[in-house]
């Protein structure tokens, strides 16, 4: 059976690159970078070229490249390592009713701690104002996180004026981007943004799992959560994932080098799934028109996301209902009672992603087994 992948928003297909480089720093290049004769020379040459890489592709100096297991770790990071840091500055946190659960889970953590946590509702299409930022912003505030696109709906936050207007109303609170599903497919340059940390994830990429980043602008204070032998700086302890930093520069350069032939094909993926999916009964397409060009969330209405996910399964197409990493599926999505969805839109919600990889001629199979099954899958439930 031909499998039809448009889940790319949960994880992506390891590219041919990404994986080579994975399999040489395993097999060839395997020293400890930390060790001074020539197999750890050889492994430390790895970390410096894709640190390079990497700071080039971001627009960023290189010391200011931290790695992480991921775009979890570098959230928590970002939120925890910061507000403790600069706690006696103050202890008030503002944030989006559509964050990720790798920026909602650490907050609410932080609650607990002490601190106080100012949550911004959104629009209709789950967009939120640097208005708002600025009006929630208190003498005690500290930190601001808001993501740059939104995994489930794919809306864009103007996370740019954001940035700006956070700086200008007061200089010392740091700024904190969740750019895992925007890095590597729009255009991400921190500083120019005027964002002070940044996430980022490998799978996400078509690099490896367990590696990500964060970038950390050398003015911000922050504490370090992994303490031990004082690698990176001291910053991140623990022998450096070599194989997964290699694989995350390869992926890295790769989907940078290919992004506007890749924005160009998932567009006209979009474009033709939300065509058909108008031209359905009872569907409702949730998001803004001008959301990123890889991401589609639909309700069918009556017919449970559960129960089309698998029957899409069964023809070998591969969605999702909902994000991968949410453990609130059984509670409603946030993201979608954020944006006031109905609890049958919540219920229904389907997730297509895509990636420079997905045919067109995928996404009209998709409808085509879509247009043959709601009918059936309704019929079942009414009876």
């Amino acid at each position: 059976m031909k499998e039809i992948y448009l889940d790319n928003a949960a994880t992506t297909l390891c590219s041919k690159e990404a994986a080579e480089a994975v399999q040489s720093a395993l097999t060839a290049a395997y020293g400890n970078p930390s060790s001074m004769h020539a197999k750890g020379v050889e492994a430390e040459k790895i970390l410096r070229d894709a640190t390079r890489a990497l700071a080039d592709i971001l627009k960023v100096k290189e010391k200011e490249i931290f790695y992480t297991s991921g775009g979890t770790e570098s959230d928590n990071w970002a939120l925890v390592g910061t507000t403790r840091a600069n706690a006696r500055r103050g202890r008030h946190i503002i944030t989006t009713a559509i964050e990720h659960p790798a920026v909602s889970a650490p907050l609410e953590e932080l609650k607990e701690e002490g601190f106080e946590i100012t949550i911004l509702p959104v629009d209709s299409v789950g967009r939120v104002t640097a208005e708002q930022v600025v009006s929630a912003i208190r003498e005690d505030t500290i930190l601001v996180s808001v993501m740059m696109v939104n995994n489930e709906i794919g809306t864009i936050e103007p996370v740019a004026e954001i940035g700006e207007a956070i700086h200008r109303k007061d200089p010392g609170i740091f700024f904190h981007v969740d750019a895992v599903q925007a890095f590597g497919k729009l255009p991400v340059y921190p500083k120019r943004m005027h964002i002070d940390m940044l996430s980022v994830s490998g799978h996400k990429i078509h690099g490896p799992k367990g590696i990500g980043l964060l970038f950390i602008d050398e003015r911000v204070r922050i504490r370090p959560l992994i303490l031990g032998g004082g690698q990176q700086k001291g910053m991140r302890s623990g022998t450096d994932n070599v194989p997964g930093i290699a694989g995350l520069a390869a992926a890295a350069e790769k989907i940078w080098t290919e992004r506007e032939k890749n924005i160009e094909q998932m567009s006209l993926c979009r474009k033709k799934l939300i065509a058909g999916l108008k031209e359905m009964e009872d569907v409702v397409i949730h998001g803004p028109e001008d959301a990123v060009p890889y991401i589609v969330n639909a309700s069918f209405l009556g017919i449970r996301s559960e129960v089309l996910l698998h029957a899409l399964e069964s023809k070998g197409i591969y969605v999702s209902s909902g994000s991968a990493c949410s453990s609130h599926k059984r509670a409603g999505s946030p993201v979608l009672t954020a944006i006031r969805c109905a609890k049958e839109e919540m219920d229904s919600a389907v997730r297509f992603s895509f990636s420079g990889m997905t045919q067109d001629s995928e996404i009209e199979e998709t409808l085509d087994a879509l247009r043959e099954m709601i009918p059936v899958l309704r019929r079942f439930v009414r009876k």
